[in-house]
């Protein structure tokens, strides 16, 4: 189910077939409600994460930190709105920091923690960055609440974080580029340590795995979520003696630098070289031609994050440490079948 705007009791109860005065006896703690009917609403309300009333109105004077590590490329850009949504559902605001200047004075991991706590923090969400175990241990001490978002290193089962279906995403831009006869096919991703990477590459020797293609290790590159590493990468991957004839990229950025490395060589896109992105960020609708891509739900990512923090702070208990959201392949102009065998 879908939660909607604004969650009421009138909503729930609709949805589970009983009155509202039942289901404000549950939201309240009244015993006085058979147990499978019980059941039922707590699922619904999980489901639809509802926040009460009373835990609304303590949130209108709540703040939410963002911190982003790295550029504020579209990714991160539609993370944030997606947050932004959420915390206006619920009168919460936002602030958005910089992940690499909380670092640049070096406090230590109490110190750092112990700011959230200085200046009033509902919780933290992390966007696509990472911290160290005392980082993470000094933020519960002050008992901050804490959400990561495609966080670099998976984080322990105490710690919740929010990503999407990165192997499928992976193993999906394969198979298409595969069912399109492609046999030469190259990956080009951002860290190796990076948890999102590493999925979508297994999820990228997966597909060549199960269509009969042997891995060639030198087909596989890794370095950081950026344009200049297309750019390079990919030309290094065009100049080999045997290039391939499909390259994909670990996320939208990389792709397009694929692309101007294949331009400056007079290579034409997709005719000589097939090319898919990860994330479908704006750049990837305006690119010519227009990208290939493994769209990620970025903006529903950051609204579970909010979310997910909010029901954290309220005292709630979450379904999941982990939840992945669905990707999904988009097919435009930068994928062909191969021009030569």
């Amino acid at each position: 189910m879908r939660r909607p705007a604004s969650v009421t009791l009138a909503h729930i109860a609709a949805s589970a077939g009983v009155s509202v005065p039942t289901v404000s006896k549950v939201v309240n703690g009244r015993g006085d409600v058979a147990p499978d009917t019980r059941a039922l609403i707590e699922d619904l309300l999980r489901q639809h994460q509802y926040v009460p009333r009373s835990t609304r109105r303590a949130l209108s004077t709540s703040t939410v930190e963002l911190l982003i590590r790295g550029v504020f490329g579209g990714y991160v850009t539609a993370v944030i709105e997606g947050a932004v949504h959420a915390a206006a559902e619920t009168g919460v605001s936002v602030v958005v920091n910089s992940l690499d200047a909380q670092r640049t004075d070096d406090p230590t991991p109490t110190e750092w923690a112990n700011r959230f706590t200085v200046t009033g923090r509902t919780g933290v969400v992390v966007v696509s960055g990472d911290l160290t175990r005392a980082h993470i241990d000094a933020m519960t001490r002050a008992a901050v609440p804490l959400v990561l978002i495609d966080p670099l290193n998976t984080p322990g089962a105490e710690v919740p974080s929010v990503g999407s279906t990165n192997f499928a995403g992976g193993m999906s831009a394969t198979q298409h580029l595969v069912e399109l006869g492609h046999r030469r096919i190259a990956y080009i991703g951002g860290p190796a340590t990076s948890g999102c990477n590493q999925a979508r590459a297994h999820g990228y020797r997966a597909a060549l795995e199960s269509a009969g293609i042997p891995n060639r290790p030198e087909y596989v590159l890794n370095d950081d979520f950026h344009y200049d590493v297309g750019r390079r990468h990919g030309g290094h991957l065009l100049d080999l003696p045997e290039p391939p004839t499909a390259i994909v990229g670990g996320c939208d950025t990389i792709a397009i630098g694929i692309m101007e490395a294949a331009r400056v060589r007079g290579l034409r896109i997709p005719e000589d070289l097939s090319i898919t992105g990860f994330d479908d960020v704006e750049v990837a609708t305006v690119a010519s031609p227009p990208l290939t891509v493994i769209r990620q739900p970025l903006r529903e990512m950051g609204r579970v994050a909010l979310r997910s923090v909010l029901q954290l702070a309220a005292g709630a208990t979450l379904d999941s440490h982990h939840v992945e959201l669905a990707t999904e392949l988009v097919v435009r102009g930068t994928t062909a079948p191969p021009s030569r065998p």
